[in-house]
């Protein structure tokens, strides 16, 4: 099924994050709904105020990409920092079967790459996480992925490896489970955009425009080296 982007109305759904609030998708077969992250996810993180350049939230103290290794949609083991080294790297937590969350952001990040000069595409990875690895195989995810853009990168595995890598960003899961007949499955909302060195930078609330993904994504590689995770000017973020 192949998702066509929409933007009307993104406008509204867009939230001013002021620290980082975890988003948990309610995905039961008709819909998502939202709350706010529950007492086993990591703490908040420290980030900047409302003065910041980004559309997301930039990081006072960046986040260490996991050190995790998943299957990816060709079967082969993928260690996220490996294969990501060098690269500027969004990281989703989502599932396939979500009716709505999960596909707009995905056709959002690829209509944000779509508009991006080629030089600045060519040193973006997108990677997308399953928080449904049951039903979320390989070769699923690579179909539904193939719908907004076959460079992204799908990845499933053990549901504790993913789990723990989530928790480590202060994105909450929980295991999915049939509930009153319905499949329900709880994942946090963010993208986190990932530098060179594996130091997550920004944070991406859900409802982010693709056109601010692509303003934030041009600026963050202008500013920061995808060998040194410090950027230029930023005293703050430097000395994180």
């Amino acid at each position: 099924m192949t998702f066509m982007r929409s933007t009307g109305g993104r406008d509204r759904l867009r939230q001013a994050a002021a620290g980082l609030a975890a988003l948990l998708l309610l995905g039961g077969v008709a819909a998502c709904t939202t709350q706010s992250s529950g007492a086993d996810s990591a703490a908040p993180v420290r980030v900047l105020g409302p003065s910041s350049e980004f559309h997301g939230t930039w990081l006072q103290q960046p986040l260490p990409e996991p050190d995790v290794t998943l299957t990816d949609t060709s079967g082969k083991p993928f260690n996220l920092q490996k294969g990501t080294a060098g690269r500027l790297t969004l990281v989703y937590f989502g599932y396939t079967h979500c009716p709505d969350v999960c596909p707009t952001t995905m056709a959002d990040l690829a209509s944000a790459l779509r508009d991006m000069a080629t030089p600045d595409r060519d040193k973006i990875s997108v990677v997308f996480i399953t928080t449904d690895p049951d039903r979320d195989t390989p070769e699923v995810i690579k179909s539904w992925l193939a719908s907004f853009d076959t460079s992204f990168v799908g990845l499933t595995g053990g549901y504790p490896a993913i789990q723990s890598a989530a928790k480590s960003l202060g994105i909450a899961l929980e295991q999915p489970k049939s509930k009153t007949g319905d499949y329900e499955v709880t994942h946090g909302a963010e993208v986190i955009a990932f530098d060179g060195s594996h130091q997550g930078r920004l944070i991406f609330s859900s409802g982010t425009s693709s056109a601010d993904y692509a303003a934030d994504l041009h600026k963050l590689l202008g500013r920061v080296s995808l060998a040194d995770s410090a950027p230029a000017g930023d005293a703050e973020g430097a000395a994180s």
